[in-house]
């Protein structure tokens, strides 16, 4: 009953509640997610600069991996959302069989070749010494939770396909909770360093993923999973490549570039690496509203897409868009201001040099945090409209031509140093952000698919 309430809210109900409704759940269920890597990173920085510096040197290694693999459940969300607004729930259960087979062959095949090729990948990065054997000994534990990890992805997806983003919130809840139980139990009380930091995040994985795979099988809600009749349909697979390969292709390049990102970064030192992964983790929190929004948006596109109702689909798009360009500007103004974003990126380090170049690298993406909110809204769009070649060749080029095209002017031309990489990120977003925006001034999401 809820999830048909939900329905008609987003298909014809209150647009600005219909957004709050979905999008605050998602902050709060991004936010806990985020607070897995947090909490990693606040106790290897208190372990030591070399810790730290590991982690953030091959973590975009797992994030191409899992960029990859979410082409599958965004496909999936995408396609129950619009499956149920135009009320065929039969079809959105069916497909929601696929996607969770699919998403659990691509987890299992990708964590076994990871696993294998960890210190090769470690040395290719430029790790030497400690910073390669703590990278090696946390990549190949933490890349075992991808079964773990797509299994609450897909339990989240399918739920918030149909309008309910607090169940996935209260998993995840638990997930956390969890996990910053173990953080300092693993790595500190039993000194285990950066293998405690991987056991405790897959640990808690584990256990969540064992609870969403038995939720996901509950009949109480209009799309549920049934595994003993489960049969590949060729279509509904046809549809979720169709969808999913750009989304995959899309984020894992865009993963891959944020890879040599880190290349360029560590020949700074691991001071420099530690400064950038601090910097990008807490704006990855400071950005959280503008992702709840943009997968607010991709929800209520896709369900009123599927209802043929473009007109109310612009319209939330609109509002949402209005809504976080607001509030970012108005939030990012406060944190750029640099006894602020000291603060706050002290949190997680006591090495001065750290502190400095951190703060110096947030301060500068919060004052361009607002041109996130367009980015993450017109995605939102393209994702729910089933456009998801617009949003590879965006995610593609914001990495590959934007923002390695900055860094090069910033460094060899301005000879901005280490600068030039706090830089190259704000203008590479905020041209990313206009290319979209002009894209949907086309038109061309309303244009139907196939």
């Amino acid at each position: 009953m809820t999830k048909k309430i939900n329905r008609e809210l987003i298909l014809s109900g209150n647009m600005l509640k219909a957004i709050l409704s979905l999008a605050i759940p998602v902050v709060i269920n991004s936010f806990l997610q985020t607070m897995y890597n947090l909490t990693d990173t606040y106790w290897l920085g208190k372990l030591g600069t070399e810790e730290l510096a590991a982690i953030n040197l091959v973590t975009p290694v797992q994030n191409i991996v899992i960029n990859f693999g979410t082409g599958i459940t965004v496909a999936g969300s995408v396609l129950i959302a619009q499956y149920l607004g135009a009320k065929k729930d039969e079809e959105a259960k069916s497909m929601a069989n696929q996607i969770f087979a699919s998403a659990m062959i691509f987890a299992v095949v990708c964590a076994a070749a990871c696993t294998l090729l960890t210190p090769s990948i470690v040395t290719w990065l430029g790790a030497e010494g400690e910073t390669w054997q703590n990278g090696k000994t946390y990549l190949q534990l933490v890349i075992l939770d991808m079964p773990f990890l797509f299994t609450v992805n897909l339990y989240a997806a399918i739920n918030q396909a149909q309008g309910d983003a607090v169940r996935p919130m209260l998993l995840n809840l638990v997930g956390i909770l969890i996990n910053m139980i173990l953080d300092p139990l693993l790595m500190v009380v039993f000194d285990m360093g950066a293998a405690g930091a991987a056991l405790a995040t897959v640990s808690s994985k584990l256990i969540i993923a064992v609870i969403a795979f038995v939720l996901l099988h509950s009949r109480k809600k209009d799309v549920y999973l049934d595994l003993s009749k489960l049969k590949f349909e060729k279509e509904k697979l046809k549809s979720i490549l169709t969808i999913g390969l750009p989304t995959a292709i899309g984020g894992s390049t865009m993963q891959f570039g944020f890879l040599l990102m880190t290349r360029n970064v560590l020949k700074y030192g691991t001071q420099a690496m530690a400064a950038y992964g601090i910097g990008n983790k807490v704006n990855g929190l400071i950005s959280l509203p503008s992702n709840g929004i943009g997968s607010a948006v991709a929800t209520i596109v896709g369900q009123n897409v599927g209802a043929k109702q473009l007109d109310r689909a612009d319209y939330g798009y609109r509002l949402s868009r209005k809504m976080i360009v607001i509030f970012l500007f108005i939030g990012g103004m406060i944190l750029s201001r640099k006894p602020i974003s000291t603060a706050i990126v002290s949190i997680f380090s006591d090495d001065r040099e750290v502190i400095a170049m951190a703060a110096e690298f947030l301060s500068i993406m919060a004052f361009c945090v607002f041109t996130n909110g367009i980015y993450n809204t017109t995605m939102g769009l393209f994702q729910g409209s089933g456009h998801t070649e617009v949003t590879m060749l965006i995610d593609a080029s914001r990495l590959w031509v934007f923002r390695f095209a900055t860094l090069f002017i910033c460094e060899y031309l301005l000879r901005m140093g280490v600068r030039s990489v706090w830089y190259s990120v704000v203008v590479s977003n905020a041209i990313s952000a206009f290319l979209l925006w002009v894209v949907y001034k086309t038109g061309y999401w309303k244009r139907k698919r196939g």
